[in-house]
């Protein structure tokens, strides 16, 4: 399948990043995809849920951005959200660890499925830094145009204030630097991974500091808890 952003992206988005889609960057970006399908590359997750964070969240209804690296990529796990698994997928360990603040938190218990659909249509924008990798080989798309694409994302959401954004780990840190800080809560803390869940990430509440602020800011707050529709 070619890869036509045009596709399957919602135009609210091309409106909004239409500076950034006609970028030399992200001209190149999805020409390198292109010739990737082309090759014969497992491309994950598939073309019409490379975007499916931004389509499901559209920009006037974020009230919150987590920010993740890249896709899952074992066949048939990553399905366009950060931290996020198909369902009968194994929860991975890092969703695990969430799940684990989630219960410290908010006394929510851990859920035994692992998509996270339910947080994005409340507005909760689980946005990787690159959309897509190449089966088995994790990192595979970094440094091809991905990241230039998500900082437009990220700083175009900051300019609208009243956003919640969690940081989670140094690549997700390094971002706060194109945040508008003005009137954003950054909340930042260690990467839920097994290798640094315990040096600072345990502890920091960040479900329960997102809907304060967003109680302070006259916002919806959001129901966390996954196993109730």
């Amino acid at each position: 399948m070619e890869f036509k952003p045009e596709d399957f992206l919602n135009a609210k988005w091309r409106l909004l990043l239409q500076k950034s889609l006609a970028s030399t960057s992200t001209i190149k970006l999805f020409k390198s995809l292109k010739s990737f399908i082309k090759s014969g590359q497992n491309i994950y997750p598939e073309s019409p849920y490379v975007f499916r964070s931004l389509n499901l969240c559209l920009p006037n209804r974020i009230s919150v951005v987590i920010i993740g690296q890249d896709p899952y990529h074992g066949k048939g796990q990553a399905n366009g959200l950060a931290f996020s698994v198909n369902k009968g997928f194994p929860i991975p360990p890092s969703l695990r660890n969430i799940f684990k603040e989630l219960k410290s938190d908010l006394d929510i218990s851990i859920s035994n499925c692992g998509d996270l659909e339910a947080w994005a249509k409340q507005g909760v924008l689980l946005l990787n830094t690159c959309l897509t990798v190449e089966e088995s080989k994790p990192g595979s798309h970094q440094n091809i145009g991905w990241e230039e694409f998500t900082d437009d994302v990220i700083n175009q959401i900051s300019k609208k204030g009243s956003i919640v954004f969690i940081l989670w780990g140094a690549k997700a840190h390094a971002k706060e630097a194109i945040i508008n800080q003005d009137n954003n809560l950054i909340i930042k803390s260690a990467h839920p991974s097994p290798f640094s869940a315990s040096r600072g990430f345990f502890g920091t509440r960040p479900f329960s500091r997102t809907n304060n602020f967003l109680k302070e800011n006259s916002k919806k707050e959001i129901n966390w808890n996954l196993d109730i529709e």
